[in-house]
């Protein structure tokens, strides 16, 4: 059963989704490394201690979700069929839960994201759901949640715990 996101939006970059499967621990490994690179840059460490790092802290991120949300979606986001994401997403009963989501540096900031969240939205708004989501704080796409509406409801230390409702926003299904 097809239980992916809408695309009502981004499906104008030619983007869908797919299932996550083993075949794809390369791919998001190498996502992940690219979320964590400005932060990589200033270590004194070999390219070779760093990617052992990552790896590391990869794994533990990916048992950890697999672990803590056993009903969420695993979703490789794709454009024209080639990789360029994950969604990890789980529908609770008041909440779509974004536990994760990341989009390589090509990507970024072309208005996928955006396009994404706001496919969400018209979901939640039309389930009469909220929408959370735990962002860094440097994080840049936190300007992008803001934008979009997300408010900050918990500060969890490096996290704030963001979140959108519809009913505070206006939105409606288009």
């Amino acid at each position: 059963m097809n239980n992916f996101p809408p695309t009502d939006r981004v499906s104008r970059f030619g983007v869908s989704y797919r299932d996550m499967t083993d075949a794809d621990m390369p791919f998001l490994s190498r996502l992940y490394r690219s979320t964590r690179e400005e932060e990589m840059s200033g270590l004194p460490w070999s390219d070779e201690q760093k990617q052992s790092f990552i790896d590391m802290q990869f794994r533990a991120q990916h048992e950890h979700y697999q672990k803590h949300y056993t009903d969420a979606l695993w979703l490789i986001i794709e454009m024209n069929s080639a990789p360029i994401g994950r969604l990890y997403i789980e529908r609770w009963a008041s909440e779509l839960r974004i536990i994760d989501i990341a989009l390589i540096p090509d990507a970024r900031g072309k208005g996928i994201g955006a396009d994404i969240l706001e496919d969400l939205q018209s979901e939640a708004a039309a389930t009469a759901k909220n929408i959370g989501i735990h962002v860094e704080k440097a994080n840049p796409a936190m300007s992008l949640y803001h934008r979009l509406g997300f408010k900050q409801t918990e500060d969890k230390g490096v996290y704030d715990l963001l979140v959108w409702r519809p009913a505070e926003t206006g939105h409606c299904r288009r």
